[in-house]
């Protein structure tokens, strides 16, 4: 884990950095219905995971900007960038009805992505221990599937005065509409290193980079 600190009084975003870290310490998310018909077709024609693929593209999403790759190291109170930012997944065992952390290492290689979080999901399965270490793993970010609805809101409430600037981003069932298929999916960042600019532009990107995901490997 690597990381460079950024300079407050140089930081692009100053001005509003202190007021939603100072006087208004607050979250901002959205939710919207992205296209993943391409990507859902892909899956399928490779017998690949859909949720895995769209993890990948999620996270290749999030490591594209250092927006997406901040940190707030309270001890010393710096404002941080990682190099890298990780996905933390979640498997969901039906026979207790709970959920069990699973920390996946992002690598820019999509085959080598997929058999990881693949094993990585495997593993989760056999335990039913929810085992959170954020300590040991603080530039990592939430990606959280709610698969058992296509839903049209959904937001995560953080205590106030929390500086937690990783991004939780969920997803539900994907549906079709005219033709179609969308999936709705939600985004949250702390409002002190982003705004309504930062978050509509995860939706944009993930649109872009599945496309671009699946006319590359289709090739």
């Amino acid at each position: 884990m690597n990381y460079r600190v950024i300079d407050k009084e140089k930081y692009y975003r100053k001005g509003v950095f202190r007021h939603f870290s100072e006087d208004c310490k607050c979250s901002t998310s959205m939710t919207a219905r992205i296209d993943v018909t391409d990507l859902v077709e892909f899956s399928k024609k490779k017998d690949r995971k859909f949720y895995i693929n769209f993890l990948y593209v999620l996270s290749k999403v999030l490591n594209s900007r250092d927006d997406y790759k901040m940190g707030y190291l309270w001890q010393t109170q710096e404002l941080i960038c990682y190099d890298v930012v990780n996905p933390t997944q979640y498997v969901f065992h039906e026979d207790t009805e709970t959920c069990t952390p699973v920390y996946t290492n992002y690598c820019n290689d999509y085959e080598t992505f997929y058999k990881n979080a693949f094993a990585d999901v495997e593993q989760a399965k056999k335990t039913r221990d929810y085992k959170l270490d954020m300590e040991n793993h603080p530039n990592w970010f939430v990606a959280s599937y709610i698969s058992w609805l296509s839903y049209d809101s959904f937001n995560v409430e953080l205590p106030d005065g929390f500086l937690f600037f990783a991004p939780i981003v969920n997803w539900g069932k994907y549906r079709k509409e005219n033709d179609r298929l969308v999936m709705p999916v939600s985004v949250r960042l702390n409002h002190a290193i982003a705004d309504g600019y930062l978050v509509a532009k995860v939706f944009k990107l993930l649109e872009e980079e599945m496309k671009s995901f699946c006319k590359n490997l289709q090739r």
